[in-house]
């Protein structure tokens, strides 16, 4: 590999070899009938000396057959009818390297797949959704539920019925828990990662040998082992984003292969190209992580359009339109129908109140069987003077407007000075002090009596608290924990120069759908101040010790804003004039029976959409085991999953440090190749085959850009990370590692003539195989909790100062 630059070259290692002209015998010859007879051919080829056996043999009593009927039959003999028929073969090829290595992986994930029977890390939530799918109950998470249905399925097979509580980790399992059965889902996914890799590999036209060790490395890695064997989403994520990967390659391989119009919009085609957009999307509906496997996909099939359809001139224009309209309906249309079928299954199975109601729009929750509905189901729908009502704060974390009998202090801890009138805040809970009741400004009745007296968009309304007696005021004072808003309080007369500003114009946002009259649930409101033309608003910030811990509620200038936007939850009208009454009447539960609250699931599927996209629950803020993308590459912080309460035997997720360097270094060689050898065909020097390069070319764009997708983008996310977040990139990486240990090997053979450093090499690789199994083993007990283990055989493990295992026994 010189400086001289050459034009074109192309090294060809095998030009000298000698071509050896096999003669292949006539058929129609046979080979005894030549020569003197004494000699024949050592050996044939098999389809040369294949007869059918019936030609070789005729029994006696076919024998006598033949001449009884010789006469009818002519010269046609009986072995000549039979030799005519048909016959049937069957062949199967068997290949048992992927065979072996998928029966190692059945028996490493299976193994002792019931213990430890206790709750093992997000076993207590994963365990606890699938509960609730038995029970039917709604539960709120910020992932799509594809993977925890799995998960409830497996569990309805294995006769779970959701009784258990899945309270904490560490917690026992009882006999109701079909722990094996559940752990088998992805103990399964997780073993079929195995077989997938290696096809990948043969997919990207590599050896059998390096699809093996591709295959040997997702084995005996550690991490993918501990995830396999608990009630985890990885393995099932990684199953689904690799079966995609491997049918988008199978499609690529017919739209570059050379007979590629014929295959075009054929059974196998459509199977191809439909099949890895399936199974990319599921991997999205199981966490939606698994969206940066789909943009992988939707990547490649996009780059083969644009090089083998848009850069195919012999296409009409009416082909390369209808190529595109077909990976428009596979990547985009039959995609969001799998997404859409994910959530209708949820939505129309959870049909029961549960936990999670809060996080849903008071709409969502009166359309729920329990909870909520059972308290709204039978209310007014019609807001009108003497109407009791709670506001909920409809957009982002639940609260309600809510004021109880404190003041603001005089001044606050900055020196400023407030109205001191009494605290209005956002309370995250229900509570007796969130009623209000709705009045005109011009009657001081509040008992409702026909005709009812609705409140429609425009009109003004004064917002009694229902408790203290005191009117929703606001004046131009500033705001507790936002100075540059103004305060919101109920009005207290203090005798001094500031009169009550304690009318409110209600204004409808959706008036077009719901209609001009104020409704409870339906109607999104929003309330700005007469006086002063501020929006009545939750800042988001909380208050301090005086405030209950409270959030702020404030008067705000922007009025057009989602934080502005209340709505009616809980509503009944009011029967007593008398205040002593009243309050007791806040307390009761009647209600003036109608028709029960009804949402679509078009409705709850957009509005959940939205609470997903905003709500996380993922935002665990300062954990022990968290860590940072940089530090997954070298392994620096593993997660603690379970630890025996007797010993110190313990379950922690941690990789197997001889893989994961061994990748972080090839990513590495990786990227300086390429480097090189794109500067080095800039200047017009080739030094490796064509077809090396472009085997090593194909997997940067597959291998490399599937790690950079799965990577990056943990750089700007702004929730806690873990270690299992880079599972999906280490599998790329993993794929990258094996693609280039054979790059190496070819480069080996490219540039040394004796067949010593080729043995070397090989000798080389069994090694760091054989460190592999070592360290595997080492760390074996980490995967499966076995013990139990001394705080010396811990110890001993760690081989990083900044490996936090847990030692709470001598």
């Amino acid at each position: 590999m010189g400086d001289t630059e050459v034009k074109h070259r192309k090294v060809n290692r095998n030009k000298n070899k000698n071509e050896k002209n096999k003669e292949i015998p006539n058929p129609a010859v046979d080979p005894r009938d030549e020569g003197d007879g004494e000699s024949t051919p050592e050996a044939l080829p098999e389809e040369l000396t294949e007869e059918p056996i019936l030609k070789k043999s005729t029994s006696p009593k076919k024998s006598e057959k033949k001449q009884r009927n010789a006469g009818k039959a002519g010269t046609a003999t009986a072995g000549q009818s039979l030799a005519d028929l048909p016959t049937l073969a069957v062949t199967c090829h068997f290949n048992l390297l992927p065979m072996l290595l998928f029966g190692v992986a059945l028996a490493t994930r299976f193994y002792a797949l019931d213990q430890p029977n206790s709750i093992v890390f997000d076993e207590l939530h994963y365990g606890r959704y699938a509960g609730l799918y038995q029970k039917q109950t709604f539960f709120f998470d910020s992932h799509p539920p594809l993977g925890k249905q799995l998960l409830a399925l497996a569990g309805y097979l294995g006769g779970f019925q959701g009784d258990f509580k899945f309270d904490k980790i560490g917690s026992s399992y009882n006999a109701s828990v079909p722990v094996f059965a559940m752990r088998a889902v992805p103990a399964l996914t997780g073993s079929l990662l195995i077989p997938l890799v290696y096809m990948i590999m043969l997919q990207l036209n590599y050896s059998q040998w390096t699809a093996a060790l591709a295959g040997f490395l997702f084995l005996f890695d550690n991490a993918l082992l501990t995830q396999s064997h608990y009630m985890l989403m990885e393995p099932i994520i990684l199953f689904f984003a690799m079966s995609g990967v491997l049918c988008v390659l199978k499609f690529r391989a017919l739209e570059r292969s050379g007979n590629a119009q014929a295959h075009s919009y054929s059974l196998r085609w459509w199977g191809w190209l439909l099949s890895g957009s399936i199974f990319l999307t599921c991997a999205l509906c199981v966490k939606y992580v698994g969206v940066y496997s789909y943009l992988l996909g939707l990547a490649l099939v996009g780059h083969d359009f644009w090089e083998k359809v848009l850069g195919n001139l012999s296409l009409t224009k009416k082909q390369v339109f209808g190529h595109a309209v077909a990976r428009f309906f596979a990547f985009f249309v039959v995609p969001l129908m799998v997404y859409i079928g994910v959530f209708y299954i949820h939505l129309t199975t959870l049909v029961n109140a549960g936990p999670h109601d809060s996080a849903m729009s008071s709409a969502f929750q009166a359309s729920l069987e329990g909870g909520l509905s059972s308290i709204v189901r039978g209310q007014p729908l019609e807001v009108v003077h003497g109407s009791q009502v709670t506001l909920r704060h409809a957009h982002g974390s639940p609260c309600w407007l809510h004021s109880h009998a404190a003041n603001y202090p005089v001044k606050y801890a900055d020196k400023r000075g407030s109205s001191h009138q009494q605290q209005v805040t956002c309370y995250v809970a229900k509570d007796i002090n969130n009623w209000w009741i709705v009045k005109r400004p011009n009657r001081t009745d509040l008992a409702v009596a026909a005709p009812l007296d609705r409140i429609s968009h425009g009109e003004e309304i004064q917002l009694v608290h229902g408790i203290t007696g005191r009117n929703l005021n606001s004046h131009n004072v500033a705001a507790p924990a936002s100075p540059t808003k103004q305060e919101v309080s109920c009005y207290v007369d203090h005798n001094v120069s500031m009169p009550a500003q304690d009318v409110w114009r209600v204004e409808i946002t959706n008036r077009e759908e719901i209609g001009d009259v104020w409704h409870a649930l339906e109607s999104m409101v929003r309330l700005i101040h007469v006086n002063t033309s501020v929006a009545l608003a939750f800042s988001g910030r909380m208050l301090p010790d005086w405030g209950h811990n409270q959030h702020e509620i404030v008067g705000d200038v922007m009025v057009n804003q989602p934080n502005t936007i209340f709505n009616v939850e809980e509503h009944r009208y009011t029967r007593n004039e008398d205040e002593k009454d009243r309050q007791l009447e806040l307390m009761t539960t009647d209600f003036i029976p109608l028709e029960p609250v009804v949402m679509g699931f078009w409705e709850k599927f957009f509005e959940l959409q939205i609470r997903m996209l905003f709500i996380s629950n993922e935002n665990v803020q300062n954990h022990m085991y968290t860590s940072s993308p940089w530090e997954w590459l070298v392994l620096t912080r593993g997660i603690a999953y379970w630890v025996s309460p007797d010993s110190n035997a313990q379950i922690h997720l941690l990789g197997n440090i001889f893989i994961w360097y061994s990748a972080t270094i090839a990513l590495a060689a990786y990227c300086g190749l390429l480097i090189f050898y794109l500067l080095r065909q800039r200047r017009q020097c080739y030094d490796i085959h064509e077809e090396a390069w472009n085997q090593f070319r194909t997997t940067g764009e597959v291998l490399l850009l599937g790690y950079v997708f799965h990577f990056l983008p943990y750089f700007f996310v702004d929730h806690t990370l873990f270690l299992h977040h880079y599972l999906p990139a280490l599998a790329f990486k993993l794929l990258l590692n094996a693609a280039l240990v054979e790059h190496l090997y070819y480069l080996t053979r490219l540039i040394f003539a004796k067949q010593f450093f080729n043995w070397m090499c090989v000798l080389i690789v069994l090694t760091w195989m054989s460190g592999i199994l070592m360290v595997f083993n080492k760390f074996l007990p980490l995967c499966y909790g076995l013990g139990p283990m001394n705080a010396t055989q811990i110890l001993d493990l760690k081989l990083r100062e900044t490996w936090d295992f847990i030692v709470h026994k001598p």
